[in-house]
């Protein structure tokens, strides 16, 4: 196996891509008649489908842990975008990280180790 990409079950596709275009994403490809994108940020790779989205109340259960470079600058320019983020926080296991979740309850981990 050479890579692993998460697809994302989203209740709507076009609000998914702006969030996550918001976080630093650049949009690949884009289908909207499938409701279907992949995005990447730097060698990461994410795609979104509102197609296979069985349960459109249902919240989400996955999690996303993404490392940044710079987990301070990276926060600040989440802001920046308006996005609301919480304080950075140390935790026990040696990470400096916050939490987000995205529009479908997906959860976002963000961090750097200290």
């Amino acid at each position: 196996m050479t890579r692993l990409v998460p697809m994302l079950p989203v209740a709507s596709m076009p609000a998914s891509v702006e969030f996550y275009t918001r976080l630093g994403f650049s949009v690949d490809q884009r289908n909207d008649d499938w409701r279907w994108a992949s995005l990447s940020f730097g060698d990461c790779r994410l795609m979104l489908d509102e197609s296979i989205n069985v349960h459109h109340g249902a919240p989400r259960n996955g999690v996303l842990y993404l490392y940044p470079d710079d987990i301070a600058a990276y926060h600040a320019a989440l802001r920046d975008n308006g996005i609301a983020v919480p304080a950075l926080d140390e935790t026990f296991y040696g990470m400096r990280e916050f939490r987000i979740e995205d529009p479908d309850g997906n959860r976002l981990w963000i961090g750097q180790a200290v």
